[in-house]
């Protein structure tokens, strides 16, 4: 197997996203690979009885996606990697980190897992989700309990 040329890191606003960021920088420190960060707005508006979307709600959207890609910056100030590409997108967690992946050609996602139980567990979750319908190698990180 050869060295991965792009690493993906899907992360949250948690402060958990962290040891994500740092476990996927420091594996394209090693392999000398493109490094990118992205982050799933998951909005759901509200509809009201079938009415159309309060511009309020694509308001709140907005902020949502400023917040992300301030957070995102964050992240990348405190890497000591040439160049991190940062992206937002919107839509389903699960559904747009596997169309990113497949669309800029990762070869390598990093996500979080959280050690969830009972009925959350049941229901499912992104790094599962990822895991199984990904176009390329996954790395989950276990997080805190």
């Amino acid at each position: 197997m050869g060295k991965y040329q792009h690493i993906l890191a899907a992360v949250d606003l948690s402060g958990e996203s962290n040891a994500v960021v740092s476990r996927a920088a420091e594996m394209a420190g090693d392999n000398n690979a493109k490094f990118s960060l992205l982050h799933v707005v998951e909005y759901i508006p509200i509809d009201l009885a079938n009415e159309l979307v309060l511009p309020q709600q694509q308001e709140i959207e907005e902020q949502f996606t400023l917040r992300a890609k301030e957070h995102l910056d964050s992240l990348a100030a405190k890497l000591k990697l040439p160049q991190i590409e940062r992206h937002v997108a919107n839509g389903s967690t699960k559904a747009e980190i596997i169309r990113f992946a497949e669309e800029q050609h990762a070869d390598l996602i990093v996500v979080g897992r959280h050690g969830r139980h009972g009925l959350s567990r049941i229901l499912g979750s992104t790094a599962n989700a990822v895991l199984h319908n990904a176009p390329c190698d996954v790395l989950v990180v276990k997080l805190g309990e």
